[in-house]
């Protein structure tokens, strides 16, 4: 009897949970995309099971191509996703997770986030050429919502969290204790 894990993906649940699609990991770029009004603008990822958190509201963004700078491949991936052009002296690195795939046979995997600024406070202009929808969120609507791909509401929180976050130097500081 087969089980409900190997039958064809059928819904946006079955695509992130019952998928059995070979998933690839990259070094990536994401941008924390930010309206005028402080609003961040967030893609409903496709239903395809071999991307990682489909069905999940999730940062602009996508892999770093092979010799490509991530500044580069930001500036790429917001033109060929939003049809939005920004010229790479407008982003500021934010932050970067680190990502070990060493338990599948690969290395360590890369996410810069960047946090890009629009003028605008709507969504006109935007142009939606990948993913299933697009919309903008306050973060505290956001960071509530069930399907948010985790580590993208982190970064997101640590982005409007960012003026509570202190710098860990300084009396009362942490100390890491190697293993």
């Amino acid at each position: 009897m087969s089980g409900s894990r190997d039958r064809a993906v059928t819904d946006a649940s079955d695509a992130f949970l019952g998928s059995r699609a070979t998933l690839r990991p990259a070094h990536a770029v994401a941008a924390l995309l930010q309206l005028a009004d402080g609003r961040y603008v967030m893609q409903l990822r496709d239903a395809k099971p071999n991307i990682f958190y489909p069905g999940h509201w999730g940062c602009f963004g996508g892999a770093v191509d092979a010799g490509e700078a991530p500044v580069a491949a930001l500036v790429r991936e917001l033109k060929e996703e939003l049809a939005v052009v920004i010229a790479p002296a407008t982003v500021g690195r934010f932050t970067e997770f680190t990502f070990d795939f060493g338990f599948a046979g690969d290395g360590i995997r890369l996410r810069t986030y960047y946090a890009v600024s629009l003028s605008q406070s709507d969504l006109g202009g935007l142009v939606l050429g990948e993913g299933a929808d697009l919309a903008a969120f306050d973060a505290e609507t956001l960071l509530a919502m069930p399907r948010v791909v985790p580590y993208d509401a982190f970064a997101l929180w640590m982005h409007y969290a960012r003026d509570r976050i202190a710098s860990g130097v300084g009396p009362g500081a942490a100390v890491r204790v190697k293993p």
